[in-house]
């Protein structure tokens, strides 16, 4: 039997890396602003500068808002979250393996702003007036009032484009709050559901 399909030619050069052809990056930014995010504080002790000297200063807590947060497994239980390859939490992260995440309500938009905006102060004085406990586990900072509170330990990352995805074992998960509602981040701008 003779072949009916069509020759297609083969192509000149393979498609370009980066963005497809076409994309920009505010048509891209524009299109996954429509996606509604749930709003975390993804927070972690730093490790004291000499960890054989104990009366070495203890290491900053730190602290970043994140929106691109997700379960990943029931079992074992695995959380992700998505960072800024070469920010301050991704090289934390990198070498600290214990953190934490504290589901954000909706009355708490103003730590989500203080920790998300750019050229910020010390994060020592970003948590100076969040009423926060300690977890148990990893010495983080866990908001109180949040919805939920996870401590996790990092089981792997991985390089995704410009960000890093840190994938965590929840090893403890509490649900100190039942008031309120969640903070959503929905087409760039904090909101609540109605």
């Amino acid at each position: 039997m003779l072949n009916t399909w069509p020759t297609v030619p083969p192509t000149a050069a393979p498609a370009p890396v980066g963005h497809a052809e076409g994309v920009s990056n505010d048509e891209f930014r524009a299109a996954m602003s429509r996606l509604a995010d749930g709003v975390v504080l993804v927070t972690a002790l730093e490790p004291p500068l000499d960890p054989d000297d104990p009366g070495a200063p203890r290491g900053e807590d730190v602290g970043m808002t994140a929106t691109a947060f997700l379960s990943v497994s029931l079992d074992p239980p695995l959380v992700l979250v998505s960072v800024r390859e070469g920010s301050r939490m991704d090289d934390l992260l990198d070498e600290q393996p214990l953190w934490a995440v504290s589901v954000l309500s909706e009355s708490q938009r103003h730590i989500a702003g203080r920790f998300a905006m750019k050229g910020r102060v010390s994060d020592r004085l970003l948590f100076a007036d969040i009423p926060c406990e300690r977890g148990e586990i990893s010495g983080a900072p866990l908001v109180s009032g949040a919805l939920a509170t996870l401590e996790c330990r990092t089981e792997q990352r991985v390089t995704a484009g410009d960000h890093t995805l840190v994938i965590g074992r929840v090893l403890t998960a509490r649900v100190p709050s039942a008031e309120g509602g969640p903070l959503v981040y929905f087409r760039g701008r904090y909101r609540h559901l109605a």
